[in-house]
């Protein structure tokens, strides 16, 4: 009988930056190749090292971190480009989801790029595409803008611009700010606006509000708002 080979994807390569994607909020949500690739790589560059070193710690691995932030992003990419050139392994990850996606990660890869080093992406969660998979909001296509400027006036300014977008918009929003929005919402798009607020995705108190913009900002100000928001505004045709 034939033993199968080892999956050589788990083994991370000499002079290779991988892009990690590690959970929102449940620990079980890491990949099996993301915890090897973790586990084994020379260097894993992290938003916060505390945040990355104590899920480290309860996966019972060891490794050596390098603070990657927006704060230093310019600087460290290069440095960490250096390291790979010379055939360290190094992996990339943010404090909770997908590399780049409104987190640290996009300068370095585009370091690596820029040198002909090899980049690997080692997928996993998201909040935007755990979001938009549990919505039930169109996603044949869908514009991502990340978090939009803290001003209430740039806020309002893109809401009446894309009030006739074709697709779905996808973003993020403090606790801070997500009751304001809400109700920004509302003034620019109207009340029967489809839209979904989800916050605390994948955690105990996972909650999705889906439906009219009125209905939504409502049952939103009834309750908490304590935790990580992510919201959709559908298409303005669009009916649930």
């Amino acid at each position: 009988m034939t033993t199968p080979a080892a999956n050589a994807s788990l083994t991370p390569l000499p002079g290779h930056l991988y892009v990690v994607a590690t959970p929102i909020g449940n620990l079980a949500d890491l990949t099996d190749r993301a915890r090897a690739i973790l586990g084994a790589v020379d260097l894993v560059a992290c938003e916060d090292t505390r945040t990355t070193g104590t899920m480290l710690t309860r996966l019972g691995l060891n490794r050596e971190l390098f603070a990657y932030h927006d704060h230093n992003e310019a600087e460290a990419a290069e440095k960490l480009a250096e390291q790979i050139a010379q055939g360290k392994s190094v992996a990339v990850v943010s404090d909770a989801g997908t590399p780049g996606l409104s987190d640290p990660g996009f300068r370095v890869v585009r370091a690596c790029r820029r040198r002909g080093l090899p980049v690997v992406p080692v997928p996993g969660a998201s909040a935007l595409t755990a979001v938009l998979s549990a919505a039930g909001l169109p996603t044949n296509g869908f514009l991502f803008v990340g978090f939009l400027p803290p001003k209430s006036a740039a806020r309002l300014a893109f809401l009446e611009k894309h009030r006739d977008f074709d697709y779905t918009i996808a973003l993020y929003e403090s606790c801070h700010r997500i009751e304001k929005f809400a109700g920004e919402i509302v003034a620019v798009l109207g009340a029967d606006r489809v839209i979904c607020i989800a916050k605390e995705v994948t955690k105990l108190h996972e909650t999705f509000h889906v439906g009219l913009a009125g209905e939504v900002q409502a049952k939103l100000t009834a309750g908490s708002l304590k935790g990580e928001f992510v919201v959709l505004i559908a298409p303005r045709d669009f009916t649930p």
